[in-house]
């Protein structure tokens, strides 16, 4: 490896310390490497999260700023020339790896900032920005303007890494930079979602799996010699679905910053059919602009109009879909005081659950899907007072009063109490329904 090299991988680690470090110092030193590992493997949700975020690295791969490099980059490294398949096999792998490392680093980095990025989705304003960040990048993605590092910058660090193993690492590190363009609105979006979770093990794994995603391309074709399709107008169609993804997220952190939004939507049928419809007519709309992109379409002239058309119902029909799927099937009778609650509990002689939430926060917004609103759970948690403590807003007296009696640090926090008013069980993840009832039911 030249000085020069060195010069530059000092620089972008440097760099990389300095801006995680003040993410790092938010971790929550309270909970221990087990507590993390436990909470990502309690229900399916972890496993669905890094699938999606494999997904989605693997979808960003055929992006127009990707997909041509993928056969350079390969012949940069060396795995084209090498001389057995195994040795092709071994380069590619170096490769990725050097990806997912720098993919990982962020991902711990989001999920350590959890804490003071859930504060400030309390703040309206800050959602609104949030909001406007991702339909800036999604409108990136829509073709209103071209994200791109400078041309020096990109020679620069075209030029760090070379031939074998090490270089394949390297340049795995460096070309995660230069992809950034491309690779910046999707990763925007996964790093956002893992700042809401808190959790180290899932945020390093979905990005992990994401940088798996985006490299499995550069994979086969550094050990197979497979030969890609070549670009052309359903790159359009990559691009359209993630403009439609990113606008769709930024609706929903506009939703869970005004709960008037969450009123609107309904689980019924009929809500669900008018989502899929909208959906639906977007996508066949974008069909037909993807379509009218093919060289020497009769069509070519409705591309545009077909874009701008489509994205409106499309993006309708997702937000619908995704409120949809979010609104719990069934609730508790939540008390929202807590001191009315612990009043009806001592005079009932009853259990009670207090659950202490946000609705910035992730973890939270499972347990009332899925859990709490699971049939059974309902039907079993009837014999106890049950009281929610609305947690959004960190500045409310009230609130941190609760928070302080039942030794509240994080969110979520779900606390179970006898009869006797002593506390029997404490939650602080999401706990899949089935978990959740086993345990209450020992409660008298």
């Amino acid at each position: 490896m030249t000085a020069r090299t060195r010069r530059i991988l000092w620089s972008i680690t440097a760099f990389a310390a300095v801006l995680l470090a003040p993410l790092a110092a938010l971790a929550d030193e309270g909970a221990s490497a087990a507590d993390k590992f436990s909470a990502a493997l309690a229900g399916s949700g972890p496993v669905v999260a890094a699938g999606i975020a494999f997904a989605s690295g693997l979808a960003t791969s055929a992006t127009p700023c990707v997909w041509p490099m993928i056969g350079i980059t390969v012949s940069v490294f060396g795995a084209q020339e090498a001389k057995s398949r195994t040795q092709g096999a071994a380069l590619s792998a170096a490769f990725v790896l050097g990806m997912a490392v720098l993919f990982t680093v962020l991902g711990v980095g989001a999920a350590k900032s959890g804490a003071l990025f859930g504060s400030l989705l309390s703040n309206k304003y800050v959602v609104g920005f949030i909001a406007a960040v991702l339909v800036g990048l999604a409108a990136s993605m829509f073709g209103a303007y071209e994200l791109a590092l400078p041309s020096s910058l990109n020679n620069r660090l075209a030029a760090v890494g070379g031939i074998g193993y090490g270089g394949a690492f390297t340049l795995g590190l460096v070309t995660s930079l230069i992809a950034a363009p491309c690779t910046g609105p999707v990763m925007s979006a996964l790093l956002i979602y893992i700042a809401t979770t808190g959790n180290v093990v899932v945020g390093s794994a979905m990005m992990f799996t994401f940088a798996l995603g985006l490299g499995v391309p550069f994979f086969l074709v550094g050990t197979f010699a497979v030969s890609l399709p070549k670009g052309g107008a359903w790159m359009l169609g990559v691009k359209w679905f993630f403009g439609v993804m990113l606008t769709v997220l930024a609706l929903y952190f506009v939703r869970t910053a005004f709960p008037s939004m969450q009123d609107l939507v309904h689980r019924t049928t009929t809500f669900l059919v008018v989502s899929l419809v909208l959906l639906g007519v977007g996508v066949v709309l974008a069909g037909v602009h993807v379509a009218a992109e093919r060289r020497k379409s009769p069509i070519a002239h409705l591309s545009k109009p077909m874009k701008l058309t489509s994205a409106p119902f499309a993006i309708a029909g997702g937000f619908l879909l995704v409120a949809w799927v979010l609104t719990p099937k069934g609730e508790l009778q939540w008390l929202q005081s807590e001191q009315a609650g612990a009043l009806a509990a001592q005079a009932g002689h009853r259990p009670m659950i207090v659950d202490f939430g946000a609705s910035w926060c992730g973890a939270c917004n499972e347990l009332a899907t899925h859990t709490f609103a699971d049939e059974s759970v309902r039907e079993e948690a009837g014999r106890f007072v049950a009281v929610r403590v609305d947690a959004t807003d960190d500045d409310n007296e009230q609130v941190t009063k609760v928070k302080d009696k039942y030794r509240v640090v994080g969110l979520p926090t779900v606390v179970v109490l006898d009869s006797a008013g002593q506390e029997r069980l404490r939650f602080n993840e999401f706990v899949p329904a089935e978990r959740f009832l086993a345990a209450i039911k020992a409660v008298n």
